[in-house]
């Protein structure tokens, strides 16, 4: 009967032990983490959302999103509402700062290739920047290399293309919005990249038709179609884009069946403007968001088709 109520006794203990630890290791899970990491001298920071239950499981996705010209990691989480996706979905999200400015408002920006700003002029390596970034994380994280993607807005979204033409053997997918590709054309010995592209008609900052935008920098941006026939080039695809969608709200191209089974999807909203599509404005004056189309549903449901080999 001792012996019964001493082993009684020490599996309470046990429990009582395993369930302080327990409620130890709750206490101290983080989710929200203000990183920084050196890159060719430069102090650079991002912001990284975990999902709610990433201390259960692993092997998840990593969404790189980036801001627009003069934005920051911050805002583009707060007016693309990505996070509630990310949190939803259970992916991971990083938002990378741009490099600020020397003037009195130190705007942030992108070396995208032939954009934008203080970046570009002082030819900051920002592809290296998010090179290392990804490599940092998938050590540190529960993130499966295979399955790392790209979004971005405007500058950002210009950011990600590059990305794509650069460094294709860390990048699964993009999905931009409101941009245009100004960088060189992608090698065709490059691997085949799954492409998303977001545009309203009524955009003036990146005309979809190409030309000069009414933006503060007022550059030319090539236009959508070129782009993504040049892409569908290098992607192999084998017959021209079909339009698939065309009513009041948008129109949805594709070029499909090309190599590596990747595709190029092109939604042309006719409302919104500047703006993340099913998101807020970027700032007091900025345009109102697309409302035809969520670019969170959209990205998210584009990514989860291809992973990297």
């Amino acid at each position: 009967m001792l012996m019964k109520v001493r082993i009684y006794f020490t599996l309470v203990v046990f429990s009582i032990l395993l369930c302080t630890q327990k409620l130890a290791a709750q206490a101290n899970k983080t989710y929200r983490i203000n990183g920084t990491i050196t890159i060719d001298g430069r102090e650079r920071t991002f912001l990284l959302n975990l999902p709610p239950n990433y201390y259960e499981s692993s092997g998840f996705s990593l969404v790189i999103a980036m801001h627009g010209g003069g934005g920051s990691a911050n805002q583009f989480e707060s007016t693309s509402k990505l996070t509630e996706k990310a949190n939803k979905a259970q992916f991971i999200v990083v938002y990378p700062n741009g490099i600020k400015g020397a003037g009195l408002l130190g705007l942030q920006t992108w070396n995208a290739g032939g954009c934008c700003g203080y970046a570009m002029q002082r030819q900051i390596d920002d592809v290296n920047f998010i090179k290392q970034l990804i490599n940092k994380l998938i050590i540190s994280y529960e993130i499966n290399a295979k399955k790392v993607y790209a979004t971005g807005h405007s500058n950002g979204g210009i950011m990600a293309y590059r990305l794509a033409c650069e460094i294709p053997d860390k990048i699964a997918a993009i999905a931009t919005n409101s941009c245009s590709m100004m960088t060189k054309q992608p090698d065709n010995s490059a691997r085949p990249v799954a492409i998303l592209h977001m545009h309203s008609a009524l955009d003036t900052r990146v005309p979809y038709k190409g030309g000069k935008g009414t933006g503060i920098s007022h550059a030319y941006s090539p236009p959508i179609d070129s782009v993504l026939n040049s892409w569908s080039l290098k992607n192999n695809c084998p017959a021209p884009h079909k339009t698939t969608v065309d009513n009041k709200l948008f129109k949805l191209t594709k070029w499909s069946n090309c190599k590596n089974n990747t595709t190029i999807q092109y939604y042309l909203t006719y409302d919104g403007g500047h703006a993340w599509p099913g998101g807020l404005k970027g700032g007091p004056k900025g345009d109102t968001p697309s409302k035809s189309i969520n670019a969170n549903d959209l990205l998210w449901d584009f990514f989860q088709q291809y992973q990297l080999p």
